[in-house]
């Protein structure tokens, strides 16, 4: 039986070699889709779940409340935290740190600057991390010490053996490696080349126990017996109590997020962590699913469409006695093995795809052939693609009378066509909200790409305050400055276009207890960061540490900073922070400017300080727009080297970095737009399925009208119409769909476009654009045919 079933199949496929092509390439499109978006979807939600421990795994968290009244959330801790938590609390079995650095590593003439990371010397007691050479429990117990990824030490060694081998930190001091550890799976957010144990730090002197310091991710792991619930009403106010009575006394609560969470749900909401990352995944979800489903619709399109085909074949089945249930096992193994073909078409497509995929998603994804697990779901995936998409065609075929058949009396257009006609308004209507979507998200990016930074970026680069620069800083600035290399060069904390750092705690004369719940900006600049930048100074001066001394103090407020504190006169003004004996002077008020989200609508108070309010780590540097910027690089290359020979010369252009902050916009607009091509696609061979079938059902019909004088363009026009329906249709039920969809993303930023209606009027031209072009080919087809053949045919 199943030998009969395959060979008509092949004769059918061989019989109508293009319908059956329509299909294979429909399925596998559709399959290929399905396929890449599950490999994202489960590497999202596997992320961080492959320890052995994860479940016992906490990431800690802190809240509090702002003077606005709003509750916020941040995963940021004090250092003194996990110390604290193994000491004190007996639920604790293990608590580590993790804070990623980026230095110099050099091994004889290699020099790379890659990110590793300070952890504690648990790290493997509480992770699982495997390590290929090396103690995990000694690994990283002695400050000297550093553990490798199998990767990087490749790179730094080749074949050689790198245990044991002296690795030059900083081009400062010396590490002896004690482990190298299997490379990161591609499903963790720990992002590292080499890790050094956290007492390396003190031996730095940057380590500290101030609470208000929050600047590492701390790991908790919990005893078997341990309840989330209960550690977390232990451990809430340990912030609060450990800074009782000092007078930078805190109102922080410290709480818990599973490690199995900490990924999907990040979000902030009131203070409470709700689905972040996770909305995506179940929109992606949604979204592969309705992609298969599209695929699925083409089938039965394109199968139902040339059912008068095989109408005669299962007449005489049934006549011979085949019961209707051997008729659609039939038609059901007919698409399942078309499922099968159209797979291994498929998984051809994510192969040759799959590169450009990752670079899109950046992600690296792969197919894991390896894994029995992946060929389950593969099977399960064929079978239910084929049932899906051949259930439809087999109980349509199998339900042919074969008394009508036979007579040739069986066919009821009116009837028939409708279930067709839903199905591609289906296919449409996803179609048409991906278009609309596609347009959006591009609109939104370009409009915060227009919007007015507050400087410019221009010919503005920075470079790293590393090794040897901040000794030289003075002689690098004036050879920059006399070589004519730059116009301008200042010192800052940060780069302009990052946030690295914010600060509560403030005061000043009439400030109130709440005004130190304003959290601040910060960033640093010894003289010049206006002129540097071309920010605009709305009062007062910029600071320069050279011209006037007592600037090291100084700060610089921006506008927003001057209303959230209530400033009528700010230049003057002396500001003091809790927990510190240092006076800063107000020298100077700056208008806005964008450091963090261009799609955030409110500027957050931003504080400028002198040297010693924060240290500078970064030199920006203007440069001069008389030269090329590859001679303007060459000079600046050859000044670094001069005082700065033991580092590679790396720099960062500001409009690059600043171009970073669209990335997942950008991503989003570009995965849209790719579904959105892929959904069209697959819409319109099904449209042309539905085509074919309303031109071969109505040939009686157009050739007795052309022999009643009917044009081309009459019989082309009376097809048309009936799929501009469809398409007018599926856009009336997808713009309300698409709005809300749309309006609920747009809501995740606060600067931010209005949905016009420019957008749905062009969407919707598009739509009947592409289906008449889909469907022309086949009326025309139609119309053009010799009508006395079509009618002796009848």
């Amino acid at each position: 039986m199943i030998k009969n079933y395959l060979k008509t199949l092949l004769r059918d496929f061989l019989k109508s070699k293009a319908y059956s092509l329509i299909n294979i390439v429909g399925l596998s499109i559709g399959m290929a889709a399905v396929i890449l978006i599950m490999l994202w979807v489960q590497n999202e939600l596997s992320m961080e779940r492959f320890h052995e421990k994860a479940d016992r795994i906490y990431v800690m968290y802190n809240r509090d409340i702002n003077p606005e009244g709003n509750r916020w959330a941040w995963g940021n801790t004090p250092k003194i935290l996990a110390p604290t938590l193994k000491t004190d609390y007996p639920e604790v079995e293990d608590a580590v740190r993790f804070n990623n650095i980026n230095f110099l590593v050099t091994v004889g003439e290699k020099k790379l600057n890659v990110r590793g990371a300070f952890t504690d010397s648990s790290f493997f007691n509480v992770f699982t991390f495997p390590l290929i050479q090396g103690d995990t429990k000694k690994a990283l117990t002695d400050a000297h010490s550093i553990v490798l990824t199998e990767k990087f030490a490749k790179t730094l060694f080749g074949s050689d053996e790198a245990m044991g081998k002296i690795i030059k930190i900083d081009s400062s001091h010396n590490a002896t490696v004690t482990g190298v550890m299997k490379d990161l799976p591609n499903n963790t957010l720990l992002k590292f080349d080499y890790l050094l144990p956290w007492n390396y730090l003190d031996q730095m002197g940057e380590n500290d126990t101030y609470w208000g310091n929050n600047s590492v991710t701390t790991y908790a792991l919990l005893k078997p017996d341990a309840s989330q619930q209960v550690f977390d009403e232990k451990v809430r106010t340990i912030t609060i109590d450990h800074t009782k009575g000092s007078e930078d006394a805190a109102t922080t609560e410290v709480f818990t997020q599973p490690l199995s969470r900490y990924y999907l749900y990040g979000k902030s909401e009131n203070a409470k962590l709700v689905a972040g990352n996770m909305v995506t995944v179940r929109l992606f979800t949604i979204l592969a699913i309705f992609i298969l489903l599209i695929a699925c619709i083409n089938f039965m399109n394109m199968s139902t469409a040339r059912s008068e085909r095989r109408a005669k074949e299962v007449g005489i089945r049934k006549v011979a006695g085949v019961r209707k249930e051997m008729l659609v096992l039939q038609f059901l193994l007919e698409s399942t093995l078309l499922s099968i073909l159209s797979f291994l078409f498929a998984i051809l497509i994510v192969q040759l795809s799959l590169s450009a995929f990752n670079q899109l998603v950046d992600k690296a994804l792969f197919v894991p052939y390896g894994d029995p697990l992946f060929w389950i779901f593969a099977l399960a995936f064929i079978l239910l693609t084929g049932i899906t998409a051949g259930s439809y065609p087999a109980f349509y075929l199998s339900s042919f009378n074969p008394v009508s058949v036979l007579k040739g009396t069986f066919k009821k257009t009116n009837a028939l066509v409708t279930p067709r006609k839903v199905l591609v308004t289906i296919q449409f209507t996803i179609a048409i909200v991906l278009i609309i979507a596609t347009i959006i998200v591009y609109h939104q990016v370009q409009y915060g790409l227009k919007r007015e930074t507050g400087y410019k970026k221009d010919n503005l680069v920075f470079i790293f305050s590393e090794g040897d620069i901040g000794k030289h800083y003075m002689s690098i600035k004036d050879e920059l400055l006399h070589r004519q290399v730059a116009t301008s060069v200042t010192l800052s904390a940060n780069p302009i276009t990052q946030r690295w750092s914010d600060s509560w705690g403030f005061y000043w004369d009439g400030s109130t207890k709440t005004d130190e719940k304003i959290d601040f900006l910060r960033l640093g600049s010894d003289a010049n960061f206006t002129k540097t930048f071309d920010i605009n100074i709305s009062e007062g001066r910029d600071i320069d540490v050279y011209q006037y001394p007592t600037d090291s103090m100084a700060i610089l407020l921006n506008e927003t900073a001057v209303k959230a504190m209530r400033l009528k006169n700010p230049i003057g003004t002396q500001i003091r922070q809790r927990g510190g004996d240092l006076v800063f002077h107000v020298v100077g008020v700056v208008k806005d400017f964008i450091i963090e989200s261009p799609f955030q609508q409110n500027m957050s108070p931003l504080m400028v300080f002198g040297p010693k309010g924060y240290s500078q780590m970064i030199v920006h540097i203007k440069l001069n727009p008389a030269n090329t910027t590859t001679d303007n690089l060459a000079g600046m290359e050859k000044i670094l080297k001069t005082y700065n020979p033991q580092y590679p010369f790396r720099y960062i252009f500001v409009d690059e970095d600043y171009a970073q902050k669209f990335q997942n916009a950008e991503r989003a607009g570009k995965l849209a737009g790719l579904f959105a091509f892929l959904t069209v696609l697959i819409s319109c061979l099904g449209l042309f399925g539905l085509a074919a079938y309303m031109a071969e059902s109505r040939t009686k019909e157009i050739g007795v009208r052309k022999v009643l004088g009917a044009s081309v363009w009459n019989v082309t026009q009376l097809l048309s119409v009936d799929f501009l329906k469809l398409v007018m249709l599926s856009f009336v039920i997808a713009s309300p769909i698409a709005w809300y969809a749309m309006n609920e993303w747009l809501e995740s930023y606060s600067y931010r476009i209005g949905i016009e209606w420019w957008v749905f009027a062009l969407t919707g031209i598009l739509a009947v654009t592409i289906a008449l072009l889909t469907v022309s080919s086949q009326a025309i087809k139609a119309a053009v045919a010799n009508p006395i053949k079509s009618l002796r045919e009848e």
